[in-house]
């Protein structure tokens, strides 16, 4: 008897032994090493009307995988956009420094020379650009001899086409959000059953939507991204819509007030809440390629424009939509401004302006944003408020408060009639800042199409062992457990039917 407990213990022990044995074999062999170094690549989003830079990491002996970038930090450049230094290029260099001397704090000194470095330009030099090319050179000029400066991989500064910024968005927000591809439990990487969001971004000078679509896309090539990615093809329409970003509507509406009132140099303005008045010169409206067409036949730039509000939501709307042209349709169906778009189907994000308007109408309007109707309810409510009555609302925001009626009246009117989200659609946008601890924005798919950080094809394995044999691992622990499960019943039996006897 005692034999037989013995032997049913060494069974147990063996079996036992076989799962710790297994789990051990089934461990990755990074798992049983010192964590893996990581690499750095550096990114400055250089927008319209403010420059930001983020730095991102990843293990260094991963770097054609999937899921494994994040955000290690970011800085806020002080100052407006680097177009805005047309007249001291070199101050647009300058003002990078303290972020970039912030980067050379955040990257280990190690790895300093292997770490990427990058600049992008948006719409506000692509309209700088338009402008006067030579200037935009200047200004690019400027920002690189200041980041060559600096101990890292420099790899040039240049502007992004509209499109580019839409497609990279898209990318950003889909690789964050695992729509592409994910590291599953298994040990492998597997393709989620979901479908991408599409990406609506809005800028300070334009508005980019880009979503996946089996449409037939009418319009010009550009209009049209297929991608590769984890041997998964994706066809998506792109639209970059210049003059279209928050702060060129609101440059383009006092264009639209001042030339309804003739340009009176005394007005009021229906956009901005009764209370609040502001004084500004002709020059500072008309000094953009998105408001020349409207520049008045008797044009001087220095003469002074006092205007006050008037809080009128009915006639904000119309000033607002005649911004857009939302007739005469080259194609089948159109957006606006006579530009083809696929029908809006699936789910989307929409971030930057976007979602600081609606987390405004959210957070200090304690209004909801899930219908049409919540987001024109919520303009009229803004748009009738009081000067007073807003900076009671929100006494931190005094900033943009004013311009808080014509940024929702804008959103309200490009997503229903530009967009064309209605009560079935509109509640698949979500308002999103970030995913996780990562902006959502088109730096990040910038960086990983320009390092090669996301395959064409579809990535292997990610295992120390092969997959084969891992699978053969299993099966001989579930054959271990169950040889060890029957012998011991068998042995229980046998010492049963000896005590009967």
């Amino acid at each position: 008897m005692g034999n037989q407990k013995v032997a049913a213990l060494l069974l147990v022990g063996l079996g036992l032994a076989a799962v710790a044995g297994l789990l051990l074999l089934c461990l990755p062999a990074k798992d049983l090493r010192e964590p893996p170094a990581l690499k750095y690549g550096i990114v400055l989003d250089a927008g319209s009307s403010h420059t930001a830079m983020f730095v991102y990491k990843w293990p260094a002996d991963k770097e054609n995988d999937t899921g494994i970038v994040s955000q290690h930090s970011a800085c806020d450049v002080d100052g407006g956009g680097i177009s805005s230094y047309v007249a001291d290029p070199s101050a647009a260099g300058r003002s990078l420094t303290a972020c970039l001397d912030q980067a050379q704090v955040d990257v280990p000194k190690e790895r300093h020379a292997a770490t990427p470095l990058y600049l992008g330009a948006t719409a506000g030099m692509r309209l700088l650009n338009l402008a006067d090319p030579a200037a935009s050179d200047r200004v690019l000029a400027a920002v690189s001899a200041t980041m060559k400066q600096y101990p890292f991989d420099f790899r040039g500064a240049r502007i992004l086409s509209g499109e580019d910024e839409g497609v990279f968005g898209w990318v950003t927000a889909n690789y964050l959000l695992e729509n592409f591809i994910k590291y599953g439990w298994i040990g492998r990487w597997v393709r989620p059953k979901k479908k991408t969001l599409g990406a609506m971004d809005l800028g300070g000078a334009s508005t980019q939507i880009t979503f996946e679509t089996p449409e037939v896309i009418e319009s010009r090539p550009a209009n049209e991204a297929t991608l590769r990615l984890y041997g998964q093809t994706y066809k998506v329409y792109t639209h970059s819509f210049l003059c279209y970003g928050r702060d060129q509507i609101l440059k383009r509406l006092l264009s639209k007030v001042l030339k309804a009132e003739r340009y009176a140099l005394q007005l009021s303005n229906p956009c901005w809440p009764v209370g609040y008045g502001k004084n500004f010169t002709v020059g500072s409206v008309y000094d953009s390629p998105c408001t020349e067409a409207e520049k008045p036949a008797n044009y001087f730039p220095t003469a002074m424009v006092n205007m006050s509000g008037s809080g009128d939501a009915a006639k904000c709307l119309r000033h607002v939509d005649s911004l857009f042209q939302f007739t005469a349709c080259p194609y089948s169906h159109c957006s606006f401004d006579q530009t083809f778009q696929p029908s809006v189907a699936g789910n989307f994000i929409a971030f930057s302006a976007f979602f600081y308007t609606v987390d405004f109408i959210r957070t200090q309007m304690k209004r909801r944003v899930a219908m049409p109707s919540d987001l024109e309810q919520a303009a009229h409510e803004i748009c009738s408020a009081t000067w007073s009555e807003l900076l009671e609302k929100a006494p931190g925001l005094e900033k943009r408060l004013p311009d808080y009626c014509s940024a929702t009246t804008f959103i309200f009117l490009i997503l229903t009639r530009g967009y064309q989200f209605d009560n079935g659609t509109f509640p698949n946008i979500v308002f999103q800042k970030k995913a996780g601890d990562a902006s959502i924005g088109w730096a990040l798919g910038y960086m990983l199409n320009l390092t090669n950080m996301i395959p064409a094809e579809e990535t292997g394995f990610w295992k120390g062992t092969a997959y084969g044999p891992w699978v053969g691992l299993v099966l001989l622990f579930a054959a271990i457990i169950l040889a060890t499960l029957a012998s011991i019943f068998c042995l229980l039996r046998s010492s049963k039917g000896r005590g009967a006897m």
